[in-house]
């Protein structure tokens, strides 16, 4: 029989939604896909010579399971550029992806029935991880009104003696929303340990991110390559920990993962130290969408009472149409052959909304929202 763990796991909704999508493309339907949070920007050329240099130069091999040195100095180094917050590279363990990186730092945190801090709505995979090893989700509420931050208050209200992080995610998905500095520095003045996903740092556009490693080192930071880099396919991340939790996390590496990918590692090298103008070039172009999407989706109908400055996401407010975003976003795949979100993905607190994606081009931002637009048209 599969483990009641397995059993229990939820499904993530918005690939139930894509592979539906690729179902109807496959039968001749044109689909626009706004649902998806990957890039479409091709990975910066610096990024592919030095992986394809990589391969030619032998790094095809197991490394340090930490990961390659200078690769750890470079994240550290970045780290002090963006943020001036000095990171040992002993602190960091670099991963496949960003979701090694979140199931070390729960089995090295919790014991069963520990308890972690989320938002809701909050990325659909968080709570996977924590109920995984055992530990307990203890979801807080976050509201459309103030941007979908937390309200420290709330959060305190919460806090038990078997809570053990606060889990945070700025910008965020779904959200696109930043934390605001004062409410971060309240967080990070609370006690338990704050786990901090910032893999959608260097996707800001008004406003900058800010590192929870600015306020307390008592924190995990998880990053990694996929979004501000266009690396999805390259599966590089790190995560940077407490100096107390590396051998723990760095026992958990070498068992389960062993290392990250050599040649990937390499890549990431060059992302950090060469591909800064590209980012600016894909931010840019992020940018004329998020704006444009912002004012179709208002023009539609939806409601957007604070709008998204980071990722590549708008979270609207779709309950003047449904109040059940799972068969709305089907309903206007099927009807409008449009790929959108569904809220209830990302929480009870969620549901009523859609998620937009504008990591798509903006003719086709153009067309999908023109079909939705029909759709709603229709639907009133």
């Amino acid at each position: 029989m599969v483990s009641k763990r397995t059993e229990q796991m939820t499904s993530f909704i918005v690939m139930d939604v894509l592979e539906k999508a690729q179902e109807m493309e496959c039968q001749g339907t044109d689909i626009v896909h706004l649902e998806v949070g990957e890039p479409d920007f091709d990975t910066p050329a610096c990024v592919k010579e030095a992986l394809i240099k990589a391969l030619n130069d032998g790094h095809t091999h197991y490394t340090h399971s930490l990961g390659i040195l200078e690769l750890r100095e470079a994240i550290c180094q970045y780290y002090y550029d963006n943020y001036k917050v000095t990171i040992d590279p002993g602190q960091v363990v670099v991963t496949s992806g960003s979701s090694p990186a979140i199931f070390m730092v729960f089995s090295a945190l919790l014991e069963q029935g520990d308890e972690v801090i989320i938002s809701d709505p909050h990325y659909a995979c968080y709570p996977n991880f924590i109920n995984f090893v055992n530990g307990r989700c203890v979801t807080v509420p976050v509201y459309e009104q103030d941007g979908f931050q937390y309200r420290p208050e709330a959060i305190r209200e919460k806090l038990t003696g078997r809570t053990r992080a606060i889990f945070i995610n700025s910008p965020s998905n779904p959200t696109g929303n930043l934390l605001s500095e004062k409410r971060m520095q309240a967080i990070a003045n609370m006690g338990p340990y704050v786990v901090s996903d910032e893999i959608y740092h260097g996707l800001v556009y008004e406003g900058a991110e800010r590192s929870i490693l600015e306020y307390t080192d008592q924190a995990f930071v998880l990053n990694g390559f996929s979004k501000q880099f266009a690396m999805t396919g390259l599966r590089l991340g790190y995560l940077i920990a407490p100096p107390e939790f590396m051998p723990a996390i760095r026992k958990l590496h070498q068992n389960f993962f062993i290392c990250a990918n050599a040649s990937s590692q390499m890549a990431g090298i060059a992302a950090l130290k060469h591909a800064h103008q590209d980012v600016v070039k894909m931010r840019e172009i992020y940018n004329e969408r998020r704006k444009y999407m912002i004012q179709r989706l208002k023009q539609i109908g939806f409601g957007i009472t604070v709008e998204p400055t980071g990722a590549f996401y708008v979270f609207a407010n779709a309950k003047k149409i449904s109040q059940n975003s799972y068969e709305l976003a089907f309903d206007i795949l099927k009807n409008a052959c449009v790929g959108v979100t569904p809220g209830i993905d990302f929480g009870k607190n969620a549901e009523g909304y859609l998620r937009f994606s504008y990591a798509n081009s903006l003719e086709n931002i153009k067309e999908g929202l023109n079909r939705l637009e029909n759709y709603v048209k229709q639907k009133s």
